[in-house]
């Protein structure tokens, strides 16, 4: 007879790290479902926790090294991979330089309890500074905010979700992304729970599925939301509501000193540019102050515009001005039982800057949006190789056609991965690792921003084939081939890091957190305690830290005004030059709970029936251009064009279109095997690489100026 075995572990697909249930007969999975024992997630399950099966049984998963010879694929044992790719980067870089090597990490990585703990010895191995990842097309402003704010770049504040009673959001769709630096999962639920205690309110171009639950939702031009922030912050001065209670002791200075910078900004000036009445824009701010615990977040569509930094910047200090920083209901700090903050570097900006452009590096990466210049612009210093590592850049960057032709000249291409996708169809070598369910799991970052302390750790469901590898131990290979150790005191302690593994390490940083029993091995929380309570360990609400939870010198809050600020001259050129025009149509983007990124549509189940890459456009909009439902439409930007069909929807902004993020797997040569009707096309090939964020060098991926044109039918047959 065979054995059923059910299985406890976090859905690591997410931010939300949902508690699952998995049942497995005769090694067989037969169910994945919401663990309603999990005091986090509470039983709650979303689409995409299914795609752990099918990325585990998946038969175009690749399990073994390969080498392209002679355009074709080739498969090789891992040593010999190992020793093929040190050697190539070896040779790479004694020719041209070692920042002729470029290295992307992609989003993935951050799921990965290996690729987090144990990637910091080959980065720093490979000795390039032309480092990127997919931080600059996501959050970086948020990384910016807290490293000038808090004094550390991953001291993010997040919603106290369940004690708010007053959400005030802007450029988020929680229930798709189930929040977004803000760990929650069931946000639904919390949501509905919020509207109990008081009001959601949701600031978006688009009416999406959060803003149809809420209480209020207000269309905004793309963009300007940067606008109506300086406008609530014009309010909060002229009418006399700043009050910071007790953060006040937490300020280097006092929030008055700011008023003068937000005096012109009045909700009357702003409100052409916005699209935003005055008399709303002063309600935002009046009902925030009347509430009794009401909080401010913004997420991605507000950081990948524009003025994202100065955007995010504004929402924080909005935030401080009202007292709800710190305080329960507003934006609090959580408390990890794994002290990541205590193992990372604070931050830095700006110690070197990309050969071609200029632009700063933060934490010792480049923006990506120069990484196909880097590539293509010859000198010294010039990319001629790439790894990349759980990425696809030619789908999460800007202008993906260019970077796809930059990727093809390349002298090497090595990537790390178990697909052949748009972006490592070009390389030289493949390393594949073991898929999610072949190895253990803790959420070292994602419980950083939780909204409920929590901790669940689970061992790998399957163990990994003899022929196998992880990634950490396709990482610590190359490590080894390109830096070899140096004498017996490194030899041993590789030796001890590649025996520990990354549950060894957990175990350290266990014990050393803030719930741990440091040496003492019989208290406090420990990897121990942690696998004989498969469901988690709930750790409690957050509670305030201040000021021990500040990482500058003189414990302050840190209101950088001048570096933040400066910006507000873009701003004016932007919105109140006599000259300029507004553009026609502003692109953005949108996301579906049954996608993340482009890295599920392998999973057939996932993106069949009705096709969800399309040009959503309001009706009023089609009717000028005689659009109707379902014709193919051709948006062009500066950088190229995209035909798909489109979708006429009342949700949407008048001048506004949206295009999901994460589609376009047609390319040859790739193993995505979606019927073409699926397959749908790149938004990335209309953002533009030169349109960027300039303070923090974070891409624009919303508010990207477009064209929109009907693709007539006796045109299409004729061409």
């Amino acid at each position: 007879m065979g054995s059923t075995v059910k299985h406890f572990r976090t859905c690591n697909l997410c931010e939300a790290m949902c508690g699952i249930e998995i049942t497995v007969e005769n090694d067989k999975i037969t169910t994945i479902k919401g663990d309603a024992d999990d005091s986090f997630s509470r039983g709650h399950i979303c689409p995409k926790a299914i795609a752990l099966k099918d990325l585990y049984e998946d038969p175009d998963r690749i399990r073994t090294p390969m080498e392209k010879v002679d355009g074709e694929w080739r498969e090789l044992a891992w040593d010999e991979a190992l020793d093929k790719v040190a050697a190539r980067i070896q040779s790479l870089q004694a020719q041209h330089g070692n920042d002729s090597l470029g290295v992307y990490l992609g989003n993935p990585n951050v799921h990965n309890t290996g690729a987090i703990l144990m990637s910091g010895g080959l980065l720093r191995a490979l000795k390039t500074n032309n480092k990127f990842s997919a931080t600059s097309v996501d959050q970086l402003p948020h990384h910016i905010v807290s490293w000038k704010l808090f004094g550390h770049q991953l001291r993010i504040p997040v919603p106290d979700i369940d004690n708010t009673d007053h959400f005030l959001i802007m450029g988020a769709n929680p229930l798709a992304s189930n929040g977004s630096i803000m760990s929650v999962a069931d946000v639904k639920q919390r949501l509905k729970d919020v509207r109990k205690r008081g009001k959601v309110i949701v600031i978006d171009p688009r009416r999406t599925a959060t803003a149809e639950l809420a209480d209020a939702h207000h269309f905004v031009r793309p963009g300007s939301d940067v606008l109506v922030l300086l406008a609530m912050l014009n309010v909060l001065f002229a009418e006399g509501l700043v009050n910071t209670g007790s953060l006040a002791k937490h300020l280097d200075l006092g929030p008055m000193s700011l008023a003068d910078k937000f005096s012109s900004y009045t909700p009357e000036k702003v409100a052409p540019q916005t699209g935003m009445s005055a008399e709303v824009i002063r309600g935002l701010v009046t009902d925030f102050c009347a509430a009794k615990a009401p909080v401010m977040y913004g997420r991605l569509g507000v950081s990948v515009q524009e003025f994202g930094t100065l955007t995010q910047y504004l929402i924080m200090l909005f935030n401080i001005l009202t007292g709800r920083l710190d305080s329960v209901g507003g934006l609090m700090f959580t408390k990890p039982a794994v002290d990541i903050l205590a193992q990372s570097g604070r931050g830095n900006m700006g110690r070197f800057h990309s050969r071609v452009r200029g632009l700063p590096e933060f934490n010792g990466e480049l923006p990506v949006a120069v990484l196909s210049e880097e590539i293509t612009t010859a000198g010294a210093g010039q990319i001629k190789g790439m790894v990349l590592m759980a990425g696809n850049p030619v789908l999460s960057t800007p202008n993906g056609e260019q970077l796809d032709r930059a990727f093809k000249g390349l002298d090497l291409l090595v990537a790390v991965d178990f697909y052949i996708n748009e972006s490592s169809r070009h390389a030289d070598f493949i390393l594949p690792p073991v898929s999610p369910l072949e190895r253990e799991h803790y959420d070292v970052i994602f419980n950083v921003l939780a909204v409920r302390n929590n901790a669940r750790y689970a061992k790998a469901l399957f163990p990994r084939k003899a022929n196998a590898r992880h990634d950490w131990e396709i990482l610590l290979g190359l490590q080894d081939r390109l830096q070899p150790a140096k004498g017996l005191k490194d030899k041993l302690s590789r030796e001890l890091l590649r025996r520990a593994g990354p549950s060894g390490l957990l175990r350290f940083l266990l014990r050393q957190g803030p719930y741990g029993g440091g040496l003492n091995p019989f208290k406090g929380l420990s990897l121990t305690k942690l696998k004989k309570s498969p469901h988690g360990i709930d750790l409690g609400a957050l509670k305030p830290v201040l000021p021990e939870g500040l990482y500058h010198r003189d414990r302050k809050i840190h209101l950088e005004a001048d570096f933040f600020l400066k910006d507000l001259a873009r701003v004016e050129a932007k919105f109140f030059n006599q000259d300029s025009k507004p553009e026609q149509f502003l692109l953005i983007g949108r996301r579906d709970v049954r996608s993340n990124n482009s890295w599920l549509h392998n999973s057939r189940r996932l993106v069949k029936g009705k096709p969800r890459c399309t040009a959503l456009i309001n009706p009023i909009d089609a009717q000028k251009l005689a659009i109707t439902e379902g014709d193919m439409v051709k948006v062009s930007s500066r950088v190229g064009s995209v035909e798909l069909a489109a979708q006429l929807s009342d949700e949407m902004m008048s001048g506004v279109i949206s295009i999901p993020h994460g589609w376009g797997h047609t390319l040859s040569g790739t193993q995505w095997q979606i019927a073409e009707e699926h397959a749908g096309v790149s938004v990335n090939d209309l953002t533009d690489e030169m349109h960027i964020d300039e303070l923090s060098g974070n891409a624009v991926l919303n508010g990207v100026p477009v064209t929109l044109a009907l693709i007539k039918l006796d045109a299409a047959i004729s061409a």
